[in-house]
């Protein structure tokens, strides 16, 4: 069975809170579990380096993040667990996707095009401040997804732009060199649990208004007793909609304890006693977890040699992924056979490759290409790459299925249908 390939990426730029694991950490966890799925987990120190200069922040950052998510359970023996920066095919394949991406499309970046509005309102210069890092951010990311291959990356809503680019860089990877990757699709979970923080607003580092993940029993207690409230006295009805300390209880309790909670509400609660049940309620989840990441934190060696192990699995698919790049676009031993140097007649049917691609019309296609540049056979648009895709499987799987295909393509100048046929059979038992 082929499993579906997820990479998740994690930013070592801060000390993870109650949001970062009831929103992100411990559904995908949970969904690393899963046997029809294959899961890569990261630690994009690389990353960070674009809005952090402080050295000692990003180290610290790193541990916390990585005891932090083994704290919480994650296994890396279900998955492959590295830190961005032990994969030295990432920068790599990050300067084979920069000379294939149009600046055009970086303009567009979302981070880009807020740090120009910014410096309009305060009127400085469109780039004051706007590293190179800043600006190349989406192709660092694309490397990130297309050095392995994955199949989906969970994102929120506001990343999908940046997979629809890593399609683009894939799509014109392909075009130029032939098939070596898959296109790869954001997983946008629109249920994901966002937390409101201290003051009501969302949970974020950049309100201050976060609990830590594995704060102290103590420092835990103290930061519940300081969650906004209403003056609502006790015996008056309280509203669960709106309530942080509900919505913080509810992402921890059982459907039975939240129940009871929200009758307690009804019945007026004093906003003293409800807090006592939240930190009872989170506590109860995260006291074993704080023990190990306890451990951890004072064994980093411990840690070090899980993400380096998962390194070097890693590397077992991004190593000979480069290997086939870097050949494919010309970077090989000058002993090596070259294609131009081939008779063409001994490569008239050697070597035939799918090229998919997106034109200036904005619909997507495909074609299969012989070794000599001839075009055996041309897809008309369609209007997903998705699409696009799957008549491609299909016809490498089956290559019987062509005729019945041909609605949607055109034969290439003097070749004929048993000319493709004999192509997809080639790549088939290739």
């Amino acid at each position: 069975m082929t499993k579906t390939r997820y990479l998740t990426g994690i930013t070592p730029s801060g000390t993870p809170h109650l949001g970062n694991y009831a929103g992100m950490m411990r559904p995908a966890i949970a969904a690393s579990r899963a046997g029809d799925v294959e899961n890569f987990y990261f630690l994009a120190d690389y990353h960070a380096l674009i809005k952090c200069q402080d050295p000692e922040r990003v180290n610290r950052s790193t541990l916390e993040i990585a005891a932090s998510w083994l704290a919480a359970g994650l296994n890396p023996e279900h998955v492959t667990f590295y830190r961005q920066s032990d994969i030295p095919e990432i920068p790599e394949l990050t300067w084979f996707l920069t000379c294939v991406t149009g600046k055009g499309v970086l303009n567009r970046a979302h981070a880009y095009k807020a740090a120009q509005d910014k410096n309009a309102e305060s009127g400085k210069e469109g780039d004051d401040g706007v590293t190179a890092g800043l600006f190349m951010y989406p192709v660092l990311m694309g490397a990130d997804i297309l050095v392995f291959n994955a199949n989906k990356v969970p994102v929120g809503r506001d990343q999908i732009q940046h997979i629809e680019m890593a399609r683009d860089m894939a799509s014109s990877f392909n075009h130029l060199y032939g098939e070596h990757f898959v296109l790869p699709e954001a997983a946008v979970d629109d249920h994901v649990a966002t937390l409101a923080g201290l003051d009501g607003r969302k949970m974020s580092k950049s309100y201050d208004n976060t609990i830590p993940l594995f704060s102290t029993q103590a420092q835990l207690k103290k930061l519940i007793g300081s969650i906004v409230t209403d003056s609502r006295a006790p015996g008056e009805p309280k509203e669960v909609e709106g309530s942080a300390l509900f919505q913080m209880y509810q992402a921890f309790a059982t459907p039975e304890e939240t129940a009871a909670l929200r009758q307690a509400y009804a019945d007026g609660i004093a906003w003293g006693d409800a807090k006592a049940l939240l930190f009872e309620c989170i506590d109860r989840e995260l006291a074993p977890l704080r023990e190990r990441y306890n451990y951890l934190m004072d064994h980093p060696q411990e840690v070090e040699a899980i993400l380096r192990q998962g390194a070097e699995k890693a590397r077992t698919y991004s190593g000979p992924l480069l290997h086939k790049l870097r050949a494919a676009v010309g970077l090989r031993p000058l002993t090596a056979a070259s294609h131009a140097d081939t008779p063409k007649a001994a490569t008239r049917q050697a070597g035939a490759a799918f090229k998919q691609y997106r034109d200036k019309d904005g619909k997507f296609y495909f074609k299969l290409v012989r070794a000599d540049g001839a075009v055996l056979l041309q897809s008309l648009g369609f209007d997903a790459p998705r699409d696009a895709g799957a008549m491609i499987a299909q016809l490498q799987a089956q290559p019987q299925s062509l005729p019945e295909a041909m609605d949607n393509l055109q034969l290439g100048d003097s070749c004929s249908l048993s000319d493709v046929q004999l192509a997809l059979k080639e790549i088939a038992e290739s």
